[in-house]
C-alpha cells in the first residue's frame, strides 16, 4: 500500500513524503520519525538491562515458590522430630485463643513451681507450639515402658535461665553439632535436653542419644521445607490445611486380641494401618480422623465397628438421665459422621469448645524433670 504524507517544514513550506507499508503492517517507528516524535524500541534495550530484568523476575519467582512450599510444608517443630511410630503436633496460639486455658488458675505442685521460679517459663502462658514423636520400645519391661518420647517445644524462652536450670540438674553434658546436650537422670532413664535456638528446645528420653542427635542434625537443614521423618513426608499431605492440632500414627505390630477395647466393645485394628487425625477451625472446631487401612475389606470392618460404637454411645447419652450423661460428649456423638471410602474409614465431628478446654487444661505438675539434685551447683 502507498501512503502520501504531507507535513509543514519550519519555513512553512509543505513537503510530501511517500511511505510504503506491506499488507496491514504500518512502520510506526518510521512515521514517528517523520512526525518528529521519539519512540522507544525494545529491540534496542541494552543486554545488561535485559539480563537484570530476567534475574529479578527469576528471584521473585523463586521467592514466591519458596513461600508456597513453606506454607504447604509441615511446621518446623514437626520437621525436626526423628524417625518414629507416631507424631503429634499442637499449635497452642489458636488453642489458647479458643479455650482461654491460660486464664485458668491452677495450683502448681512444688516441683513445677520450682521449675517456673528458676526458668520463668510457664507452659500455659509461654508455650506456642509442641511436637511429639512416639517410639515403640522393643522391651516393654524396660525403664521407658512401651513408649519413649522425643519432643520439640517452641515458645517464649529465657535461654540463660533455662540453661542454668538444666545445668543444675544434669548429671553431665555432651557437645554435639555446636549445641550442649544436658543428660538428666529421671526415674531410671536419661532425659536429654538441648536448646536449639532462642525460642526452641528439643528433648528425648530414648535409651540412646541417637534421637537427640538426629534432631540437632535436622535443625541445621530446617530451612528446607522437604526435610522431616519418613512418616511425615509420606502422610503430612493428608492433614487438612490450617489444622491447629494433628497426629499421624501407624500400627507396626499386631495388637493383643486383634484390636483394642473401648467401653467393653472390641474395635478391630489391622497391622500397617495409618491414622491421620486433625482439629481445625471451619466455622466451628472440626475433628477429623482417617484410617488408611491395608485394604478395602479392613476399612469396611473398621467403619462398621465405628458406626456400632457411635450408635451405642448416642443411645446412652440421649436416653439416660441427665445426671448420668455428659452434655459435651453427647454433642460430640450427635455430630459424628462416619464414611467409608475404598481403603479408608473417615470420622468427622464437631468438637465442643468446653470439651477441648478440658483436654488442654493447664498442667499442675511437672514430672519430666526432677528437682535440682544439688541446688546452687
Amino acid at each position: 500500500m502507498l501512503y502520501q504524507l504531507s507535513y509543514a517544514s519550519p519555513n512553512n513550506q509543505f513537503t510530501s513524503a511517500k511511505v510504503i507499508t506491506e499488507g496491514r503492517h504500518f512502520d510506526r517507528m518510521s512515521t514517528a520519525r517523520l512526525s518528529g516524535v521519539r519512540c522507544y524500541d525494545p529491540a534496542r534495550m541494552p543486554r545488561r538491562t535485559k539480563a537484570t530484568i530476567i534475574i529479578v523476575l527469576l528471584v521473585l519467582l523463586l521467592v514466591a515458590l519458596a513461600a508456597y512450599l513453606r506454607r504447604k510444608a509441615p511446621p518446623e517443630a514437626a520437621r525436626l522430630l526423628p524417625e518414629s511410630d507416631c507424631i503429634l503436633y499442637f499449635n497452642f496460639r489458636p488453642l489458647r485463643a479458643y479455650t482461654h486455658f491460660d486464664r485458668q488458675t491452677v495450683p502448681h505442685d512444688p516441683q513445677y513451681q520450682a521449675f517456673i521460679n528458676a526458668t520463668g517459663f510457664e507452659f500455659e502462658r509461654d508455650l506456642d507450639e509442641a511436637a511429639f514423636a512416639l517410639h515403640r520400645m522393643s522391651n516393654p519391661l524396660g525403664p521407658n515402658g512401651t513408649v519413649a518420647y522425643s519432643e520439640v517445644f517452641l515458645g517464649h524462652i529465657d535461654g540463660q535461665r533455662l540453661s542454668k536450670y538444666l545445668a543444675s540438674i544434669a548429671a553431665d553434658t555432651e557437645r554435639y553439632a555446636g549445641h550442649t546436650i544436658y543428660n538428666i537422670p529421671s526415674n531410671g532413664r536419661t532425659v536429654r535436653v538441648a536448646l536449639l535456638g532462642y525460642d526452641m528446645v528439643a528433648a528425648s528420653n530414648t535409651p540412646t542419644p541417637e534421637q537427640i542427635h538426629s534432631m540437632l542434625d535436622r535443625y541445621r537443614t530446617s530451612a528446607l521445607p522437604f526435610s522431616g521423618s519418613s512418616l511425615l513426608t509420606d502422610h503430612y499431605p493428608e492433614v487438612p490445611l490450617l489444622s491447629i492440632a494433628w497426629g499421624i500414627g501407624k500400627i507396626a505390630v499386631p495388637l493383643k486380641s486383634g484390636g483394642i477395647r473401648i467401653m467393653g466393645f472390641q474395635f478391630p485394628l489391622e497391622i500397617n494401618s495409618i491414622f491421620v487425625g486433625s482439629v481445625r477451625w471451619a466455622g466451628a472446631l472440626r475433628l477429623r480422623i482417617e484410617e488408611i487401612a491395608p485394604n478395602e475389606l479392613a476399612a469396611t470392618v473398621s467403619s462398621d465397628a465405628l458406626n456400632t460404637m457411635v450408635a451405642i454411645g448416642r443411645a446412652a447419652e440421649n436416653n439416660l438421665p441427665s445426671a448420668m450423661t455428659n452434655p459435651d460428649l453427647r454433642d460430640l456423638l450427635n455430630s459424628t459422621d462416619i464414611e467409608h471410602k475404598k481403603d479408608r474409614a473417615v470420622v468427622t465431628a464437631t468438637l465442643p469448645v468446653a470439651l477441648l478446654q478440658k483436654l488442654v487444661s493447664a498442667p499442675n505438675s511437672l514430672r519430666t524433670l526432677p528437682q535440682p539434685s544439688r541446688p546452687g551447683r
